[in-house]
Protein backbone atom coordinates (compact mmCIF):
# COMPACT_ATOMS: atom_id res chain seq x y z
CA UNK A 1 0.00 0.00 0.00
CA UNK A 2 1.60 3.17 -1.17
CA UNK A 3 2.27 5.85 1.85
CA UNK A 4 -0.18 9.09 1.82
CA UNK A 5 2.03 12.19 1.22
CA UNK A 6 2.77 14.47 3.51
CA UNK A 7 1.70 18.09 4.11
CA UNK A 8 3.73 20.39 1.99
CA UNK A 9 4.28 22.91 5.18
CA UNK A 10 5.01 20.03 7.33
CA UNK A 11 7.71 18.53 4.86
CA UNK A 12 9.28 22.54 4.56
CA UNK A 13 8.83 22.90 8.56
CA UNK A 14 7.06 26.32 7.86
CA UNK A 15 3.70 27.68 8.97
CA UNK A 16 0.85 28.11 6.02
CA UNK A 17 1.21 31.79 6.06
CA UNK A 18 4.84 31.70 5.44
CA UNK A 19 6.03 34.37 3.09
CA UNK A 20 8.44 33.72 -0.30
CA UNK A 21 11.67 34.24 1.55
CA UNK A 22 10.51 31.99 4.42
CA UNK A 23 9.48 28.92 2.12
CA UNK A 24 12.90 29.83 -0.32
CA UNK A 25 14.87 29.57 3.29
CA UNK A 26 13.45 26.55 4.33
CA UNK A 27 13.57 24.75 1.00
CA UNK A 28 17.77 25.66 0.78
CA UNK A 29 18.08 24.43 4.17
CA UNK A 30 17.02 20.96 3.79
CA UNK A 31 18.34 20.59 -0.11
CA UNK A 32 21.86 21.13 1.64
CA UNK A 33 21.44 19.00 4.24
CA UNK A 34 19.94 15.96 2.02
CA UNK A 35 21.79 16.83 -1.06
CA UNK A 36 23.19 13.46 -2.29
CA UNK A 37 26.75 14.88 -2.48
CA UNK A 38 26.25 14.81 1.21
CA UNK A 39 24.72 11.85 1.62
CA UNK A 40 26.06 9.33 -1.04
CA UNK A 41 24.44 5.90 -0.98
CA UNK A 42 21.39 7.24 1.35
CA UNK A 43 18.86 6.35 -0.61
CA UNK A 44 16.68 8.03 2.94
CA UNK A 45 18.09 11.32 2.45
CA UNK A 46 17.51 11.26 -1.51
CA UNK A 47 13.57 10.70 -1.04
CA UNK A 48 14.04 13.66 1.68
CA UNK A 49 15.54 15.80 -0.63
CA UNK A 50 13.11 14.59 -3.71
CA UNK A 51 10.31 15.43 -1.15
CA UNK A 52 11.86 18.52 -0.01
CA UNK A 53 11.91 19.65 -4.23
CA UNK A 54 8.48 18.76 -4.61
CA UNK A 55 7.01 20.69 -1.63
CA UNK A 56 8.90 24.00 -2.98
CA UNK A 57 8.07 23.04 -6.74
CA UNK A 58 4.47 23.79 -5.39
CA UNK A 59 4.66 26.46 -2.23
CA UNK A 60 6.86 28.53 -4.16
CA UNK A 61 4.25 29.04 -7.16
CA UNK A 62 1.16 31.30 -6.30
CA UNK A 63 -0.87 29.45 -8.50
CA UNK A 64 -0.12 25.83 -7.78
CA UNK A 65 0.02 26.92 -3.51
CA UNK A 66 -3.29 28.60 -3.83
CA UNK A 67 -5.01 25.18 -5.47
CA UNK A 68 -2.85 23.20 -2.88
CA UNK A 69 -4.60 25.41 -0.08
CA UNK A 70 -7.98 24.71 -1.51
CA UNK A 71 -7.72 21.24 -2.31
CA UNK A 72 -4.28 19.59 -1.25
CA UNK A 73 -2.93 17.42 -3.03
CA UNK A 74 -5.41 16.63 -6.09
CA UNK A 75 -5.22 19.77 -6.67
CA UNK A 76 -1.66 20.35 -7.84
CA UNK A 77 -1.95 16.29 -8.68
CA UNK A 78 -1.65 16.84 -12.32
CA UNK A 79 1.00 19.73 -11.99
CA UNK A 80 4.13 16.91 -10.64
CA UNK A 81 3.60 14.45 -13.35
CA UNK A 82 2.86 10.56 -12.17
CA UNK A 83 3.49 10.59 -8.86
CA UNK A 84 3.52 14.34 -8.12
CA UNK A 85 7.21 14.47 -9.39
CA UNK A 86 8.11 16.09 -12.41
CA UNK A 87 11.75 16.69 -13.05
CA UNK A 88 11.53 19.90 -15.58
CA UNK A 89 10.01 21.30 -12.47
CA UNK A 90 13.10 21.11 -10.66
CA UNK A 91 15.64 22.58 -13.23
CA UNK A 92 15.05 25.88 -11.59
CA UNK A 93 15.88 24.77 -8.29
CA UNK A 94 20.01 25.19 -9.63
CA UNK A 95 19.59 28.66 -8.98
CA UNK A 96 18.86 28.28 -5.28
CA UNK A 97 21.39 25.71 -4.78
CA UNK A 98 24.62 27.27 -6.85
CA UNK A 99 27.16 24.66 -8.05
CA UNK A 100 28.54 23.83 -4.38
CA UNK A 101 28.45 20.84 -5.23
CA UNK A 102 29.33 20.72 -8.55
CA UNK A 103 25.59 18.60 -9.37
CA UNK A 104 22.81 18.81 -11.45
CA UNK A 105 18.95 17.61 -11.29
CA UNK A 106 19.69 15.42 -13.78
CA UNK A 107 22.14 13.56 -11.79
CA UNK A 108 19.34 13.00 -9.66
CA UNK A 109 16.18 12.20 -11.63
CA UNK A 110 17.97 10.73 -14.57
CA UNK A 111 18.55 13.44 -16.85
CA UNK A 112 21.29 14.78 -18.36
CA UNK A 113 23.89 16.43 -16.70
CA UNK A 114 25.13 19.57 -17.86
CA UNK A 115 28.70 20.30 -18.16
CA UNK A 116 30.16 23.29 -16.19
CA UNK A 117 30.97 25.88 -17.96
CA UNK A 118 28.81 24.81 -20.88
CA UNK A 119 25.38 26.53 -22.03
CA UNK A 120 23.04 28.19 -19.35
CA UNK A 121 19.54 28.59 -18.65
CA UNK A 122 18.45 32.49 -19.62
CA UNK A 123 16.92 34.28 -16.39
CA UNK A 124 13.31 34.67 -15.43
CA UNK A 125 12.05 37.96 -16.07
CA UNK A 126 8.98 39.67 -14.24
CA UNK A 127 6.21 42.13 -15.20
CA UNK A 128 3.46 43.85 -13.70
CA UNK A 129 0.85 44.36 -15.38
CA UNK A 130 -2.12 46.70 -14.40
CA UNK A 131 -6.24 46.00 -15.72
CA UNK A 132 -8.96 47.08 -14.87
CA UNK A 133 -11.94 45.24 -13.33
CA UNK A 134 -14.34 44.53 -15.87
CA UNK A 135 -11.42 42.87 -18.09
CA UNK A 136 -10.27 40.90 -14.71
CA UNK A 137 -13.97 39.81 -14.34
CA UNK A 138 -14.35 38.89 -17.90
CA UNK A 139 -11.20 37.98 -19.23
CA UNK A 140 -9.07 40.05 -21.77
CA UNK A 141 -5.69 39.31 -23.87
CA UNK A 142 -3.18 42.04 -23.30
CA UNK A 143 -0.33 43.49 -24.96
CA UNK A 144 3.05 44.16 -23.14
CA UNK A 145 6.51 45.00 -24.52
CA UNK A 146 9.52 42.74 -22.86
CA UNK A 147 12.95 44.45 -23.11
CA UNK A 148 15.22 41.43 -22.64
CA UNK A 149 18.54 39.44 -23.46
CA UNK A 150 17.97 37.08 -26.39
CA UNK A 151 20.18 34.52 -27.96
CA UNK A 152 21.76 35.87 -31.12
CA UNK A 153 20.67 34.61 -34.21
CA UNK A 154 23.71 35.43 -35.58
CA UNK A 155 25.78 32.99 -34.29
CA UNK A 156 23.04 30.70 -32.72
CA UNK A 157 24.70 32.34 -29.04
CA UNK A 158 28.15 31.03 -29.27
CA UNK A 159 29.13 34.43 -29.34
CA UNK A 160 31.86 33.39 -31.90
CA UNK A 161 31.65 34.29 -35.79
CA UNK A 162 32.73 31.06 -36.73
CA UNK A 163 30.06 29.15 -34.60
CA UNK A 164 32.90 27.28 -32.34
CA UNK A 165 35.36 28.16 -29.17
CA UNK A 166 38.26 27.30 -27.69
CA UNK A 167 39.06 25.81 -24.82
CA UNK A 168 40.59 27.86 -21.71
CA UNK A 169 44.23 27.99 -21.14
CA UNK A 170 44.53 29.21 -18.20
CA UNK A 171 41.94 26.71 -16.29
CA UNK A 172 41.95 23.97 -19.63
CA UNK A 173 38.51 23.86 -19.97
CA UNK A 174 37.18 23.05 -16.71
CA UNK A 175 35.77 26.37 -15.93
CA UNK A 176 37.29 27.00 -12.21
CA UNK A 177 41.04 27.13 -10.97
CA UNK A 178 42.16 26.24 -7.61
CA UNK A 179 43.87 28.10 -5.09
CA UNK A 180 45.57 26.22 -2.43
CA UNK A 181 46.03 27.32 0.97
CA UNK A 182 48.38 24.79 3.44
CA UNK A 183 45.85 21.68 3.46
CA UNK A 184 42.90 24.07 2.37
CA UNK A 185 41.82 24.20 -1.70
CA UNK A 186 39.69 26.83 -2.87
CA UNK A 187 38.00 26.58 -5.85
CA UNK A 188 36.45 29.63 -7.95
CA UNK A 189 35.37 30.79 -11.40
CA UNK A 190 37.97 31.13 -13.71
CA UNK A 191 38.39 35.25 -14.68
CA UNK A 192 39.89 34.64 -18.01
CA UNK A 193 37.01 32.42 -19.39
CA UNK A 194 34.43 33.54 -17.35
CA UNK A 195 33.64 29.97 -15.91
CA UNK A 196 32.34 28.84 -19.18
CA UNK A 197 36.02 26.30 -19.98
CA UNK A 198 35.81 28.00 -23.21
CA UNK A 199 37.30 31.07 -24.97
CA UNK A 200 35.92 33.20 -28.31
CA UNK A 201 38.57 33.95 -30.91
CA UNK A 202 36.97 35.60 -33.71
CA UNK A 203 34.12 37.35 -31.68
CA UNK A 204 30.53 37.68 -33.34
CA UNK A 205 30.47 41.18 -34.47
CA UNK A 206 26.15 41.19 -34.14
CA UNK A 207 26.71 40.81 -30.32
CA UNK A 208 30.34 41.13 -29.42
CA UNK A 209 31.45 38.19 -28.49
CA UNK A 210 28.05 37.76 -25.65
CA UNK A 211 26.12 35.10 -27.72
CA UNK A 212 23.07 37.83 -26.85
CA UNK A 213 21.58 40.57 -28.01
CA UNK A 214 19.21 42.73 -26.41
CA UNK A 215 16.24 42.98 -27.84
CA UNK A 216 12.09 44.42 -27.52
CA UNK A 217 9.80 41.57 -27.31
CA UNK A 218 5.62 42.45 -28.01
CA UNK A 219 3.85 39.29 -26.20
CA UNK A 220 -0.12 39.00 -25.98
CA UNK A 221 -0.47 37.22 -22.81
CA UNK A 222 -4.41 35.84 -22.63
CA UNK A 223 -5.84 36.67 -19.16
CA UNK A 224 -8.59 33.96 -17.88
CA UNK A 225 -11.96 35.42 -16.64
CA UNK A 226 -11.53 35.84 -12.83
CA UNK A 227 -8.06 36.98 -12.82
CA UNK A 228 -6.83 38.99 -9.48
CA UNK A 229 -4.50 40.82 -7.77
CA UNK A 230 -1.91 38.79 -7.11
CA UNK A 231 -2.13 36.53 -10.13
CA UNK A 232 0.64 35.37 -11.02
CA UNK A 233 1.02 33.42 -14.44
CA UNK A 234 3.87 31.89 -16.17
CA UNK A 235 4.97 31.88 -19.99
CA UNK A 236 7.53 29.09 -20.32
CA UNK A 237 10.32 30.43 -22.59
CA UNK A 238 9.60 33.81 -22.68
CA UNK A 239 12.32 35.00 -20.73
CA UNK A 240 16.02 36.24 -20.99
CA UNK A 241 17.61 33.92 -23.70
CA UNK A 242 20.20 31.29 -22.26
CA UNK A 243 23.75 31.60 -21.83
CA UNK A 244 25.74 29.78 -25.27
CA UNK A 245 22.90 28.44 -26.19
CA UNK A 246 21.09 27.35 -23.25
CA UNK A 247 17.43 27.46 -22.73
CA UNK A 248 15.49 30.84 -22.07
CA UNK A 249 14.13 31.71 -19.02
CA UNK A 250 10.02 32.30 -17.88
CA UNK A 251 8.41 35.15 -17.87
CA UNK A 252 6.16 36.06 -15.05
CA UNK A 253 3.38 37.92 -15.20
CA UNK A 254 1.98 39.62 -12.30
CA UNK A 255 -1.16 40.98 -12.07
CA UNK A 256 -3.06 44.48 -10.17
CA UNK A 257 -6.61 44.94 -10.78
CA UNK A 258 -7.74 48.31 -10.15
CA UNK A 259 -10.55 48.44 -8.00
CA UNK A 260 -14.27 49.61 -8.98
CA UNK A 261 -16.67 52.23 -7.94
CA UNK A 262 -19.52 50.10 -7.23
CA UNK A 263 -18.37 46.38 -6.58
CA UNK A 264 -16.08 44.88 -3.85
CA UNK A 265 -14.62 41.79 -4.83
CA UNK A 266 -13.51 39.06 -2.18
CA UNK A 267 -12.38 36.05 -3.96
CA UNK A 268 -14.99 35.53 -6.44
CA UNK A 269 -18.14 37.03 -4.91
CA UNK A 270 -18.64 40.21 -5.29
CA UNK A 271 -20.35 43.28 -3.55
CA UNK A 272 -22.42 46.46 -3.79
CA UNK A 273 -25.07 48.50 -2.40
CA UNK A 274 -28.65 49.39 -3.67
CA UNK A 275 -29.62 52.59 -2.36
CA UNK A 276 -33.82 52.44 -1.30
CA UNK A 277 -36.06 55.41 -0.29
CA UNK A 278 -37.77 55.11 3.16
CA UNK A 279 -41.45 54.35 1.13
CA UNK A 280 -39.31 51.62 -0.64
CA UNK A 281 -37.80 50.04 2.57
CA UNK A 282 -41.29 50.39 4.70
CA UNK A 283 -43.17 49.38 1.50
CA UNK A 284 -41.36 47.49 -0.69
CA UNK A 285 -40.69 47.94 -4.23
CA UNK A 286 -38.81 46.14 -7.35
CA UNK A 287 -35.75 47.96 -7.51
CA UNK A 288 -32.41 47.76 -10.19
CA UNK A 289 -29.21 45.94 -8.94
CA UNK A 290 -25.94 46.32 -11.24
CA UNK A 291 -24.56 43.25 -12.24
CA UNK A 292 -21.57 42.18 -14.42
CA UNK A 293 -23.73 41.34 -17.43
CA UNK A 294 -25.97 44.82 -16.67
CA UNK A 295 -28.86 46.19 -14.18
CA UNK A 296 -30.99 43.25 -12.97
CA UNK A 297 -34.03 43.59 -11.11
CA UNK A 298 -34.43 42.02 -7.49
CA UNK A 299 -38.24 42.62 -5.41
CA UNK A 300 -37.48 44.23 -1.91
CA UNK A 301 -39.80 42.86 0.85
CA UNK A 302 -41.71 45.79 3.26
CA UNK A 303 -40.29 46.39 6.21
CA UNK A 304 -36.73 45.68 4.71
CA UNK A 305 -34.30 47.30 6.98
CA UNK A 306 -31.20 49.23 6.29
CA UNK A 307 -27.88 46.64 5.72
CA UNK A 308 -30.16 43.61 4.65
CA UNK A 309 -27.82 41.82 2.31
CA UNK A 310 -29.95 39.79 -0.77
CA UNK A 311 -27.57 37.01 -2.18
CA UNK A 312 -27.83 36.86 -6.28
CA UNK A 313 -26.59 33.00 -6.91
CA UNK A 314 -23.79 33.17 -9.80
CA UNK A 315 -23.75 37.03 -10.68
CA UNK A 316 -19.96 37.26 -8.99
CA UNK A 317 -16.72 37.03 -10.93
CA UNK A 318 -16.05 33.40 -12.64
CA UNK A 319 -13.59 31.07 -11.06
CA UNK A 320 -10.13 31.38 -12.53
CA UNK A 321 -9.77 27.37 -12.58
CA UNK A 322 -13.52 28.13 -14.94
CA UNK A 323 -15.66 25.96 -12.20
CA UNK A 324 -18.41 27.92 -12.09
CA UNK A 325 -18.84 31.65 -10.93
CA UNK A 326 -19.36 33.68 -7.45
CA UNK A 327 -22.20 35.21 -6.06
CA UNK A 328 -23.48 38.71 -5.65
CA UNK A 329 -24.09 40.46 -2.46
CA UNK A 330 -26.51 43.20 -2.51
CA UNK A 331 -26.85 45.40 0.64
CA UNK A 332 -29.80 47.77 1.16
CA UNK A 333 -29.05 51.12 2.06
CA UNK A 334 -32.02 53.11 3.12
CA UNK A 335 -31.33 56.88 2.22
CA UNK A 336 -32.79 59.41 4.95
CA UNK A 337 -33.82 62.64 2.65
CA UNK A 338 -31.64 65.59 4.33
CA UNK A 339 -34.20 67.89 2.96
CA UNK A 340 -38.08 67.69 2.62
CA UNK A 341 -40.87 69.13 1.08
CA UNK A 342 -43.73 70.83 2.47
CA UNK A 343 -45.84 67.78 1.33
CA UNK A 344 -43.28 65.29 2.45
CA UNK A 345 -42.81 67.35 6.07
CA UNK A 346 -47.11 67.15 5.81
CA UNK A 347 -46.97 63.80 4.87
CA UNK A 348 -44.60 62.97 8.05
CA UNK A 349 -46.36 64.78 10.56
CA UNK A 350 -49.55 62.98 9.93
CA UNK A 351 -47.25 59.20 10.08
CA UNK A 352 -46.32 60.87 13.41
CA UNK A 353 -49.65 61.11 14.85
CA UNK A 354 -50.41 57.44 14.06
CA UNK A 355 -47.49 55.33 15.22
CA UNK A 356 -47.23 53.62 18.13
CA UNK A 357 -46.08 55.71 21.19
CA UNK A 358 -42.70 55.35 21.40
CA UNK A 359 -41.94 56.16 25.29
CA UNK A 360 -41.76 53.00 26.34
CA UNK A 361 -39.02 51.51 24.57
CA UNK A 362 -36.41 54.13 26.10
CA UNK A 363 -37.44 52.96 29.69
CA UNK A 364 -37.46 49.48 28.85
CA UNK A 365 -33.79 49.66 27.34
CA UNK A 366 -32.43 51.68 30.19
CA UNK A 367 -34.12 48.69 32.26
CA UNK A 368 -32.15 46.45 30.77
CA UNK A 369 -29.22 48.30 30.96
CA UNK A 370 -29.63 48.28 34.69
CA UNK A 371 -29.92 45.20 34.85
CA UNK A 372 -26.86 44.40 33.37
CA UNK A 373 -24.85 46.03 35.90
CA UNK A 374 -26.51 44.89 38.79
Amino acid sequence: MKAAKRDYYEVLGIPKQAGEAEIKKAYRQLAMKYHPDRNPGDKGAEEKFKEAAEAYAVLADAEKRARYDRFGHRGVGGASGSGGFNPEVFSDFEDILGSVFGFSMGDLFGGARRARGGARRGADLRFDLEIEFMEAAKGVEKEVTIPRLESCGDCRGSGSKSGSRVTCEACHGRGQVVHQRGFFAMSQSCGACGGTGQVVRDPCPACRGEGRRREVRRLKVPLPAGVDSGSRLRIPGEGEGGAQGGRPGDLYVVVQVREHPMFRRDGSDLACEVPLTLTQAVLGAEVPVPTLEGSQTIAIPPGTQGGTTFRLRGKGVPHPNGNGRGDLYVSAAVQVPARLSRKQRELFEQLREVEEPAEAAPKDLFGRVKDIFR
